[in-house]
């Protein structure tokens, strides 16, 4: 490689974030995708195997996944790594992707508003039920698009919002959708009436939640599958809410601090945002643990769920680094998208 070219690939990994990772189904393995629109395919197996070394944290090959710019967010189906961003949504077979062969099997554009307009997905949701998969995409046009994923029919478009959509969580066996915006809001829908929402949550607008210095967006929202509890954050402080009687109940506070990812995991939540930590909290709002991470800022923490002896906890963010935490109280080592 000629000394130009080593400095520029060094000035891009530089400036390198991964916005997005998911695991495939059999849990070996990790897919990140970045903001040159490249995805990265690592193996866990070999990354967590006793002799590791950084040698090892590396992708076991990446391909351009996207000419359009930035890949904003992954999703996997029992047959599909699917992959939304400056462009349409596209899909390959993890089949093909390990065979390092990977081709776009499908793609779906988002509807455009005129002929220099490109609508970009922010987040995609993989809803699988006994009788339907159904892929959700929450976009920059303010609306959800909701899809069948094994016939490509798009089924409806959730309209409301009055900004960009930045998170969407389900429950419920998909009936319940919640959608977190720019604009302020989680608009919360009953899918089986999905011509309007049934509820809007204004955290902004409570005393408790708001922080105007860091304005209303919403950047993160999640459901508990089990209870009646959703949880949000961005902007206003994230806060713990009662879906029966749509009040806030908890606040998790972090000053000056945005939270961009949050989750449900077993009998915690688990967020980050624009800090190099990883926050884990109770219910009650009193914090467990605050792991450092290296990304100063955090837009992507997952748990891998697949395959038990593979299970780690892989934080991700403006950094070319993967933090992965195999005891979730510190982190163990990072892969390095190159």
């Amino acid at each position: 490689m000629k000394e130009q070219d080593r400095s520029l690939a060094a000035r891009k990994q530089y400036h390198t974030s991964v916005f997005a990772q998911c695991f495939s189904p059999c849990g070996k393995f990790l897919a990140a995708a970045n903001n040159h629109g490249y995805i990265a395919i690592f193996s866990l197996t070999t990354a967590l195997s006793p002799d590791g070394t950084e040698a090892l944290w590396k992708p076991v090959y990446s391909y351009k996944a996207s000419e359009d710019g930035s890949i904003f967010c992954l999703a996997s189906s029992d047959i599909f790594l699917i992959s939304g961003g400056n462009g349409p949504i596209c899909a390959w077979k993890w089949t093909d992707i390990l065979n390092k062969s990977p081709k776009v099997i499908w793609s779906w554009g988002i509807p455009k508003k005129g002929p220099f307009y490109q609508t970009e997905v922010n987040t995609i949701v993989i809803d699988k039920q006994e009788t339907q998969c159904r892929l959700y995409a929450g976009c920059g046009d303010n609306n959800v698009y909701v899809w069948d994923l094994e016939t490509g029919e798009q089924l409806v478009s959730l309209s409301g919002h009055d900004n960009y959509i930045h998170s969407v969580s389900l429950k419920n066996k998909g009936q319940m959708c919640a959608t977190a915006s720019e604009d302020g809001t989680v608009k919360i829908w009953d899918m089986r009436h999905p011509s309007a929402a049934e509820h809007t949550l204004e955290p902004y607008k409570n005393q408790i939640c708001a922080r105007p210095e860091f304005g209303k967006w919403l950047g993160c929202v999640a459901m508990e599958t089990g209870d009646d509890w959703l949880v949000c954050g961005g902007g206003p402080k994230m806060s713990l809410w009662h879906l029966r009687s749509l009040e806030a109940t908890t606040v998790f506070d972090t000053p000056a601090v945005c939270q961009k990812t949050v989750m449900f995991y077993e009998d915690t939540i688990i967020s980050a945002g624009s800090e190099p930590y990883v926050n884990h909290w109770y219910i009650n709002g009193d914090q467990k643990s605050r792991i450092p991470c290296t990304p100063t800022n955090v837009f992507s923490v997952v748990v891998n769920t697949a395959l038990n002896s593979h299970k780690v906890l892989c934080t991700a963010g403006n950094s070319p680094k993967i933090d992965v935490c195999t005891n979730f109280g510190y982190k163990a080592f990072s892969l390095t998208f190159s």
